[in-house]
């Protein structure tokens, strides 16, 4: 990994004379190094609502929420950020946390020495197991980035897991798509893991608080329709029903299986995880692709998996000041 000391230019990392972030609009003092990260800006206000004291930070522009305050239960200072919906969003949201924690931004230069981060996201997805509830937490072991985003990033794979996840998908949505077909050969996964300390904080966390869950590999789309599998243009899908092909494949890691579809657990482990900090993801079910079913009644269990988050980031955060 390469240092990269900057200074970086006025082009490069924009920052407002009140020395603020350009995107989040934030300053370092307004971000927390535990964060929980949303998709939705009204999510992060409604978990800020529930689980912060009162007289938090409460910051929104351009859409991208950032609510920064101590729990009601732990004291614990925590943040919840918006990434906005898919990769591309994301990947702005991360680079200026990852700035605003790691760059003095008066010099613009990288600073000697930074806090380490733990990050989780809480969002939706869909199952793509027919016995999974409406509603299930599923808790990300690994993701397929099904995104280009990533791929803009040179980390090699962590493990041996990851090398064998990206041999075995890209073939196998290559040969679903038709030999015909403009982009035949150009889809290329990439595969990304979470931190295992962060994965078993999740499951202590859902044990305490009696939530069930599943663990699994996510799929990370660029899109919600045609690129899960959702046919609902008058233009053919290049791969069709990719996500019964998730369904159906099996990953050859013992005790796992593509337990679900979303648009941004992928990068967030690819790129966190790179530069060396803690990342997870816990995310209900709201959709059952084999079952043809949605919860549009979910916000209680995005709540739920919120509180099983704060609860796994206490716990890591405990464990990294003993």
């Amino acid at each position: 990994m390469i240092r990269n000391p900057g200074p970086f230019s006025a082009s490069d990392l924009p920052i407002s004379p009140e020395g603020k972030a350009y995107h989040l609009d934030i300053k370092p003092e307004n971000l927390a190094k535990d964060i929980i990260i949303v998709g939705d800006p009204g999510r992060a206000a409604a978990m800020g609502k529930e689980y912060l004291k009162k007289g938090y930070f409460n910051r929104e522009h351009r859409g991208l929420r950032t609510v920064t305050g101590y729990t009601k239960d732990t004291n614990q200072r925590v943040s919840f950020v918006t990434s906005g919906m898919g990769t591309p969003s994301l990947e702005i949201v991360l680079q200026e946390i990852v700035a605003l924690n790691e760059i003095d931004i008066e010099t613009k230069m990288r600073k000697d020495s930074w806090d380490h981060i733990n990050i989780i996201r809480v969002g939706t997805t869909g199952g793509l197991i027919g016995e999974t509830a409406l509603g299930m937490p599923l808790i990300t072991e690994y993701a397929v980035g099904m995104d280009n985003t990533g791929l803009f990033y040179d980390i090699p794979p962590p493990d041996d897991n990851c090398r064998n996840l990206k041999k075995l998908v890209g073939p196998t949505i290559d040969d679903l798509i038709p030999n015909e077909s403009e982009y035949k050969g150009t889809i290329k996964p990439y595969v990304s893991m979470a931190t295992p300390a962060v994965v078993d904080a999740l499951e202590r966390s859902a044990d305490v608080y009696d939530v069930d869950y599943k663990k699994g590999i996510t799929v990370s789309s660029s899109g919600f329709f045609a690129n899960q599998g959702r046919h609902i243009a008058r233009i053919a899908p290049t791969v069709k029903d990719i996500d019964e092909a998730f369904t159906n494949l099996d990953p050859e890691i013992e005790g796992l299986r593509f337990e679900n579809m979303e648009m941004e657990a992928s990068f967030l482990l690819h790129f966190m995880g790179g530069l060396g900090y803690s990342t997870g993801c816990i995310c209900p079910a709201i959709a059952n692709r084999r079952e043809d079913t949605f919860d549009h009644a979910y916000e209680q269990n995005i709540m739920s998996a919120g509180k099983v988050a704060l609860g796994a980031l206490y716990d890591l955060r405990q464990q990294q000041t003993d």
